[in-house]
């Protein structure tokens, strides 16, 4: 019996939706002076199987978007634009926050999938990762991101919608998938979650994201002590600020990729590569 499979047809347009995960933070800087990001390195990935041919690609993503504020404010645009394949990731910061109504957010998701299949899109949603084993205070958040990933699942379901399991992932217990910050990813987690949308969409494995990293010896307790400070005082305490009057990070920044315009592998940074 005849064992070969077809390739997954290649896409001419992509547009990414969402926040800071997809916006690329803390990422290297491509070309542009932008963070790169696991959406720009799939975009690359997949620009490299037309073969020069054309290819577009938008990032509407924000830092510090909630999941209205991206339905609202990029949804439409996307929508408009009839890309075939669009990434959207999203509600992680409203979880964040306390008294987030996971109903809400789910109801806010749901519209957003909704209307890009309608459109005839391919959709790609993620899994948020556990923060339990990483993150203190993770064990807070982990009800409500179990929900929302038992949501996402469910929309999984549709044969156009692709869902991408960082939430299983062990991986991603490693802090060296993680920015100082430990909230974004790292240039490595980065690579790694685009391979990951890559398998999604039926790619070819490049290499094994879930793999773990080598061992690495950990740091002494007053290395760990000053880590610790060091993220409390740059990060944390910025954070608590902007919750505390209202701000965002993301307040008055446009999109780095606004119009879904040609892009080729070698925009990344020069050469072909996740």
């Amino acid at each position: 019996m005849d064992q070969t499979t077809t390739a997954p047809a290649p896409f001419s347009s992509y547009l990414a939706l969402g926040d800071s995960f997809t916006e690329g933070m803390c990422d290297d800087l491509g070309p542009d002076g932008h963070y790169r990001g696991w959406a720009d390195r799939l975009a690359a990935a997949l620009a490299s199987e037309v073969d020069g041919a054309d290819f577009r690609y938008a990032n509407l993503a924000v830092r510090g978007k909630l999941i209205g504020q991206i339905v609202d404010e990029q949804l439409e645009q996307a929508v408009a634009s009839g890309a075939q394949l669009v990434t959207l990731a999203g509600g992680l910061n409203d979880v964040l926050r306390p008294g987030c109504d996971i109903a809400v957010v789910q109801a806010r998701l749901g519209e957003a999938v909704e209307r890009l299949l309608a459109t005839g899109a391919t959709v790609v949603l993620f899994t948020s990762t556990d923060p339990t084993r990483r993150m203190a205070g993770g064990a807070r958040l982990l009800p409500a991101i179990r929900q929302l990933k038992a949501f996402v699942e469910e929309l999984g379901a549709h044969p156009r919608v692709a869902v991408v399991d960082l939430f299983s992932a062990a991986c991603f217990d490693d802090r060296r998938l993680w920015a100082e910050d430990r909230l974004h990813l790292s240039p490595e987690g980065h690579r790694r979650v685009a391979e990951a949308v890559c398998q999604a969409l039926g790619r070819p494995a490049a290499f094994d994201w879930r793999a773990p990293l080598p061992p690495a010896a950990p740091p002494g307790g007053w290395a760990k002590l000053r880590g610790d400070l060091r993220w409390l005082r740059i990060h944390v305490l910025p954070w608590l600020g902007r919750r505390l009057t209202g701000r965002s990070s993301g307040d008055g920044r446009p999109p780095k990729r606004p119009e879904l315009l040609p892009f080729r592998a070698q925009d990344l940074d020069g050469e072909v590569r996740l």
